[in-house]
């Protein structure tokens, strides 16, 4: 696995962006995004801040392989609203991400492609504020081992640069770490290397 293979893009923080175009007015919201499951409630508190708003469109982008994604028009004619929210993140290669864009309607309609412009245009401009980051796609395992092996698995923590995130030493001792996709073949080789160690994947972030 190459460098460009185990990291991603997405933004650092939230932001938001505007657009306006014949009275109707379009207020982005860019979040970072890692749980479709925490949708609904994000959803409930831009329509809070925004009960007056005709139409509350969105698109998100998840996993850190890019792979997953959803979008929606909010009664806007199909196609018009979420798929360029989407387009946007995609040129950009963001992923981890929500966009959200409110519209209040002006009184003139602004037609298909008058839409797809301005929804394109406002997520484009929350990106524009944002901060986009590189994140490194990261592996979480979890190591055990006897004890009198602890100085052996704590040199190879140590060399590798490892993010311990938590540890017991008891009679069964065992640390969950987390460790760069890219790095996992030399780590887990050099454990394995351990009388006695044994390895245990859990879960990538």
């Amino acid at each position: 696995m190459n460098l460009f293979e185990d990291t991603y893009k997405t933004i650092e923080k939230n932001t938001e962006g505007l657009f306006k175009d014949k009275g109707s007015k379009f207020i982005a919201y860019a979040y970072p995004f890692t749980d479709a499951e925490s949708l609904k409630a994000m959803m409930a508190e831009v329509k809070t801040m925004h009960p007056k708003a005709r139409h509350h469109c969105w698109a998100y982008r998840l996993t850190t392989d890019r792979s997953v994604f959803r979008v929606n028009d909010d009664g806007e004619p199909s196609g018009t609203a979420g798929r360029p929210i989407l387009n946007v993140l995609l040129s950009h290669e963001l992923t981890n991400i929500l966009v959200v864009v409110v519209r209040y309607f002006g009184g003139t309609l602004l037609g298909v492609p008058g839409l797809i412009n301005a929804y394109k245009s406002a997520a484009q401009d929350a990106i524009n504020q944002a901060l986009i980051v590189d994140k490194t796609v990261n592996d979480i395992y979890r190591v055990h081992f006897d004890y009198l092996q602890m100085n052996e698995i704590m040199r190879i923590m140590k060399e590798q640069q490892l993010n311990i995130l938590h540890q017991d030493f008891g009679n069964d001792c065992s640390l969950t770490f987390e460790i760069r996709q890219g790095e996992v073949n030399t780590t887990l080789a050099k454990m394995q290397q351990v009388d006695g160690a044994k390895v245990q994947y859990i879960k990538t972030i």
